[in-house]
């Protein structure tokens, strides 16, 4: 009878031992199914192009340091294709009347805030820019292509000016008797190199650079405002302006918040605004990347930029 019993007794332990092992194997089965399913979706709704809902102004939200290459692990901010891509989706939708770009942004690149500020200029619907926060550098060059900006009082904005920087680590390399040598073709090449210090004639170059770009921005402004390049150039020490200062020195048109410029539009076009928000919509497999891949990457990146990366030149 104990012998039966015992046998009883692992007969039970190896079915108990079976449906755990079954019950894991469905978990595990379900998990995986939805895991390909969602990757399946998301795949999915790459090919489907992106719908918005209905309204008559699209509201286009420039937010972050602009770049052409988008964020980084340490860089909050807005790829300028996106930006673009979007102001031509909001330009070709019929039911677009207006476009409001939403601003709150310290700059970034030349060629990012190029591109976007183009984009602008060449929209046949009325474009009013929102500075919030902030609107400097670049972010107020995109903000001048419009047709009308508005600020708050109490905005950052102005800041018309180019900035360049870079480490140098030829003293460090110096103090720990280390020896620096790259071999190039071209006198300059390596200029602004982190591991040499600057010449007098290199940095003479880079400056002549700088007001290059300095000129450029200024003609810009000048030109989208109706000002000329001598006042405008008085202005551009560099330095940024409250909303309230800008709008006695001209560099913007209205003083109020996003909703004083939709109530603007609707008068302007005798029409009830309906909002509606263009942004770029990424799916669950771009949230999922960005977690992973794209993060580790840039932060990669990011310190290995600290050591090899050559003159930064932006509109910041």
């Amino acid at each position: 009878m104990a012998k039966k019993s015992a046998e009883k007794q692992g007969m039970s332990g190896w079915q108990i031992l079976s449906l755990t092992w079954k019950i894991v194997s469905i978990c595990i089965s379900v998990l995986l199914f939805m895991f390909f399913f969602v990757i399946f979706a998301s795949f999915v709704s790459l090919l489907i192009p992106a719908e918005y809902e209905s309204g008559n102004i699209a509201i286009i939200p420039i937010e972050g340091v602009i770049t052409t290459d988008g964020p980084t692990t340490f860089t909050a901010g807005i790829e300028s294709g996106d930006v673009v891509e979007l102001i031509q989706k909001a330009q070709e939708n019929d039911e677009i009347k207006a476009i409001l770009l939403e601003i709150n942004s310290p700059g970034g690149s030349p060629v990012a805030t190029d591109e976007i500020a183009q984009a602008v200029k060449q929209v046949e619907k009325p474009v009013i820019a929102v500075i919030r926060e902030s609107g400097a550098s670049g972010a107020y060059w995109i903000a001048t292509s419009a047709d009308t900006i508005f600020a708050n009082r109490m905005s950052i904005t102005g800041s018309i000016g180019v900035k360049a920087s870079h480490l140098e680590f030829a003293g460090l390399l110096h103090d720990y008797n280390i020896t620096y040598r790259e071999l190039a073709a071209g006198k300059y090449k390596e200029a602004g190199s982190p591991f040499k210090t600057m010449t007098p004639e290199e940095q003479k170059m880079f400056q002549k650079l700088l007001d290059e770009l300095h000129t450029e921005f200024i003609t810009a402004v000048a030109t989208n405002r109706n000002l000329t390049e001598d006042y405008v150039r008085e202005l551009a020490t560099g330095f940024v302006y409250t909303g309230s200062e800008a709008k006695k020195l001209k560099l913007v048109d209205e003083l109020g918040t996003k909703e004083d410029a939709i109530k603007y539009i609707e008068k302007q076009l005798n029409i009830t605004a309906e909002t509606v928000e263009y942004e770029k919509k990424g799916s669950f497999l771009d949230e999922l990347s960005g977690m992973t891949a794209n993060n580790y990457y840039n932060m990669g990146r990011g310190m290995g930029r600290m050591f090899t990366q050559e003159t930064t030149v932006s509109f910041s």
